[in-house]
């Protein structure tokens, strides 16, 4: 079945342009498009999309807000949502992580990883950029406002190995890495990581990385060796 995609972008040019490299593939096809995150919050109902391409800057209602009214709606459960934007909007990025993005990439990302993007977000199975994503949250989430981090008593619900698995995701290994550490297999991983969502209510793995770092159980600069 193929992956229903919405863009989400004030730019008329722009997402011609993802129209067409999207209805390109045998795997994708493009349900909808939004100028504004209302409409985009709107249509990803309506039009049932599975990923929603969506840019932070826009008018009425921006990414971020569009994002938080995505993940708040039960209906939308299996929406996700993929950022495209600038790594230079740290704080933006992660406002939209915290709001139940599934990740995020940059506009300058080249055609065949923005396809790779939207599969693996559908999946549930990764969040993208691994390497730049980690760099961003270590940088903001590590150092949050007051009043943003998680109560660390959140955590008691997991076993010992969900707990190891959290804190490994949340550095932003990937399955096959975290296996590997651990001596077990990718398919094991993969069940503590879920277990792990359940418990804790998150949406998917992008959320895993937020709450690892807003509990503080993984913070700046460490890693795991």
């Amino acid at each position: 079945m193929a992956i229903r995609v919405l863009l989400a972008d004030d730019q008329a040019l722009l997402r011609g342009t993802f129209r067409l490299l999207f209805s390109a593939q045998p795997d994708m096809e493009v349900v909808a498009e939004a100028s504004n995150g209302r409409d985009a919050a709107r249509l990803a109902r309506s039009e049932r999309a599975d990923v929603v391409v969506m840019d932070i800057r826009m008018p009425d209602v921006d990414g971020i807000e569009a994002t938080r009214l995505i993940a708040q709606d039960e209906d939308l459960a299996g929406v996700k949502v993929l950022i495209l934007t600038t790594f230079e909007e740290d704080d933006l990025v992660v406002e939209a992580l915290r709001a139940g993005a599934s990740g995020f990439l940059s506009k300058g990302v080249e055609p065949a990883q923005l396809l790779d993007a939207v599969r693996l977000v559908a999946a549930g199975e990764a969040l993208l950029s691994p390497a730049a994503t980690k760099g961003l949250i270590a940088r903001v989430l590590a150092h949050p406002a007051p009043g943003d981090l998680v109560d660390p008593a959140r955590l008691s619900t997991l076993t010992p190995r969900e707990r190891e698995v959290l804190t490994l995701v949340g550095t932003g290994l990937a399955n096959d890495e975290i296996a590997e550490r651990l001596f077990v297999t990718p398919v094991t991983v993969k069940t503590h990581a879920n277990r792990a969502m359940a418990k804790l209510g998150a949406r998917d793995r992008a959320q895993l990385v937020v709450i690892a770092y807003e509990t503080g159980l993984v913070r700046a600069g460490e890693r795991q060796g």
